[in-house]
């Protein structure tokens, strides 16, 4: 039996993995399934190795199904990355379904017949890739804008560079006093493993300098 996996991403901390949660979920349950799992990361889209959709992917049964609001949640990657990842799906024989994506919602359908399956799966493959390549070209765009105007800022003496939540790491702090693990503070404060990992780092180099 096919189980219908979601992935919930975001970029940042500041920024919710889970706000898509009930469009998957409606959109699920309009056709008659329910999500088996959830999976959901603050990371980049343009970082290949992300923990959650790689555990996703080794908990995967082949004819699983992976279900993501918009094709930019799943890849903002380079061509070479985005073969690589094509590539780890394919050997699970994972199916990808995309909100965004009508043709990839076939997928959740058995067809009996063959050749309009084998059609639809070569649609839908060359349209997942000409939706990825716009989420990279998307990404390479704001980067590029977000630069001018970091140098524009620069030249005009306005810059700060990026702030620190204090009080997210105030509170990572805190917790990690209190004994719990990484997982358990990532799940109680929604942040990635890579901001308890600042916040570690940041803390011993105050007590370096305090010794």
């Amino acid at each position: 039996m096919a189980f219908l996996r979601a992935y919930l991403r975001a970029s940042t901390e500041e920024q919710d993995a889970q706000r898509a949660r009930a469009d998957l979920e409606a959109f699920a349950e309009e056709r008659g399934m329910t999500v088996a799992a959830w999976y959901v990361e603050n990371e980049s889209g343009a970082k290949l190795e992300r923990p959650e959709l790689f555990r996703l992917i080794r908990d995967a049964s082949p004819g699983d199904m992976l279900l993501v609001e918009q094709v930019d949640r799943l890849s903002r990657l380079k061509a070479n990355d985005w073969n690589a990842l094509k590539l780890h799906l394919a050997q699970k024989r994972i199916r990808v379904v995309a909100l965004d994506l009508p043709t990839s919602w076939m997928a959740m359908t058995a067809s009996t017949d063959e050749a309009t399956q084998g059609i639809l799966a070569a649609v839908n493959a060359m349209l997942l890739d000409v939706l990825a390549v716009v989420a990279r070209k998307d990404y390479t765009d704001r980067r590029r804008r977000q630069a001018q105007g970091i140098e524009k800022a620069k030249a005009a003496g306005l810059f700060k560079g990026r702030q620190v939540d204090a009080k997210l790491h105030a509170r990572i702090g805190k917790l990690l006093d209190g004994g719990m693990s990484w997982s358990q503070v990532c799940d109680a404060t929604g942040c990635s493993r890579s901001t308890i990992l600042r916040v570690v780092n940041a803390r011993k180099a105050e007590a370096e300098l305090a010794g």
